[in-house]
C-alpha cells in the first residue's frame, strides 16, 4: 500500500489505520461520531495525501480539460474552483473532481482511488492536443482545515494574506509556516467553511503539528475519513463508488449542475450520452432517516410498506453525528420520492420503518439542521 508523509505520525496518534483506495489512511483517532462534532463545533484536521493531484499545462491545457470534463472549465474566473465529472462516451461517471482555473493552466484534485485511471484517461484523449498532465500526487502533500474555527486556525500560520478575503469555492497561494507560495482553497467535503492546503511533502510533518498547535485554544483535533465520509453525507455530498459510479445515471444523482449541455461548452466525452440520459431519468437521489437500531448500509433495497415492491437501494448510510439518528442517500423511484414518503428498509431480512428526506441533511449556510427527525 502507499503512504502519505504522515503515516508514522498517524500511527503515534494511535490512529486505526486502513486501505483506502490502496493507500494506508487513518479511519479514525477517537471515534467517528465525537470526531464528527469536534468538526461541526470546532475544527478538524485531515491528511488528504491519497487523493490525486494533476497540473494541465501548455497552449491547449483548457481545450484538453474541456474535452474530458463535464463543465465548463474556459468559463470558470481566474482563480475560482468548480465542481466536474469524468464520464466514458455512455455518459456515465468514471470519476468526480475539483477544477482550479489557473491563468494558463489546470490544476486537477480526484479521488485516490480513480487517480491513475483518471490520469491514463485525460492523458490518451489529449494526445492530438499541446498539453501535459502531470501527476503532483508524490511531489505535494495535501491537508484540510474543515470547522467554524478553520480560518481563525490557519490564519495563525499565514503570512501576508488575509483568508477572510478567500472566497468559497476560491484559491490563492500565501506564505504557510515560513513556506512560500503555498496552494490555499476554501474548499472542503464536510459541508463546513474549511480550507485545503498543498505543499512540500518534505515539511508534511512540520505543518501538520503546526497547526495543531495553532489550534490547540480553539478546540482542533486530527480526524480520520470515517467522519469525513458521515459529514459529507449529512451535506448532501457525493462519494464515487455510492452515489456516483459506472452504472449510475449522474442526471439523478444531484450532480447535473456539472454538467454544462450549452452550446457555448460545445462537444465533450459523453455529452451526446448525457443529452440522453437527461430524458430518461427514473430515479432520484434522496435522504432516509431511520431510528430503528439498524443502520442503512450500501445495497439495502426500499421496498414499498403497501404492497413490498422494492422502490430503491441505499448507496450511504450511518449514524449521523450531527442529527443522532441513522441516515441514508439512496436512489428511489420516481413518484415514490417525496418528503415524508414511507418506506421499509430491508436489511438482510430484517424491516425496519423510514422516511424520505430531501437533502442535504445539514447545511451550514442555512443556519439549522435541514432534516427533520424521524
Amino acid at each position: 500500500m502507499k503512504a502519505t508523509p504522515l503515516l508514522d505520525v498517524h500511527r503515534d496518534l494511535g490512529a486505526r489505520l486502513v486501505d483506502f483506495g490502496g493507500w494506508q489512511m487513518p479511519l479514525q483517532y477517537r471515534g467517528i461520531l465525537e470526531e464528527g462534532k469536534t468538526v461541526r463545533r470546532a475544527c478538524g484536521l485531515f491528511d488528504l495525501g491519497h487523493m490525486g493531484r494533476f497540473h494541465v499545462v501548455g497552449p491547449d491545457a483548457l481545450r484538453l480539460v474541456d474535452r474530458v470534463c463535464t463543465n465548463h472549465a474556459a468559463k470558470i474566473p481566474l482563480s475560482s474552483i468548480r465542481y466536474s465529472l469524468l464520464c466514458n462516451e455512455h455518459g456515465y461517471p468514471l470519476d468526480d473532481l475539483l477544477i482550479y482555473r489557473e491563468e494558463e493552466n489546470i490544476y486537477l484534485v480526484v479521488n485516490a482511488s480513480n487517480s491513475e485511471r483518471d490520469l491514463a484517461w485525460i492523458r490518451d484523449h489529449g494526445k492530438d492536443l499541446h498539453a501535459e498532465c502531470i501527476d503532483l500526487t508524490d511531489n505535494q502533500a495535501m491537508l484540510a482545515l474543515q470547522g467554524p474555527e478553520s480560518e481563525n486556525i490557519l490564519q495563525r500560520v499565514v503570512e501576508g494574506y488575509d483568508l477572510s478575503t478567500l472566497k468559497y469555492y476560491n484559491f490563492g497561494f500565501a506564505t504557510v509556516c515560513g513556506m512560500s507560495d503555498v496552494r490555499i482553497s476554501r474548499t472542503g467535503y464536510t459541508g463546513e467553511d474549511g480550507f485545503e492546503i498543498y505543499f512540500d511533502p518534505k515539511e508534511a510533518e512540520n505543518v501538520w503539528a503546526a497547526l495543531l498547535e495553532a489550534g490547540k485554544p480553539s478546540g482542533i483535533a486530527p480526524i480520520g475519513l470515517g467522519a469525513r465520509d458521515i459529514l459529507r453525507l449529512e451535506a448532501g455530498m457525493a462519494l464515487y463508488g455510492h452515489e456516483l459510479d459506472e452504472t449510475s445515471n449522474p442526471m439523478e444523482a444531484g450532480v447535473d449542475f456539472a454538467i454544462a449541455l450549452t452550446e457555448q461548452k460545445g462537444d465533450f466525452i459523453g455529452r451526446k450520452a448525457l443529452e440522453r440520459l437527461r430524458t430518461e431519468r427514473s430515479h432520484r437521489l434522496v435522504g432516509i432517516v431511520t431510528e430503528g437500531p439498524r443502520v442503512p448500509r450500501q445495497g439495502n433495497e426500499l421496498i414499498d410498506p403497501k404492497d413490498g415492491q422494492v422502490l430503491g437501494r441505499i448507496v450511504s448510510g450511518g449514524v449521523s453525528p450531527t442529527l443522532e439518528t441513522n441516515i441514508g442517500s439512496a436512489f428511489i423511484r420516481l413518484g415514490h420520492d417525496q418528503e415524508d414518503q414511507e418506506l421499509v428498509l430491508d436489511i438482510r431480512g430484517k424491516h425496519q420503518a423510514c422516511k424520505v428526506r430531501d437533502l442535504p441533511f445539514y447545511s451550514r449556510t442555512r443556519k439549522k439542521k435541514t432534516a427533520k427527525p424521524f
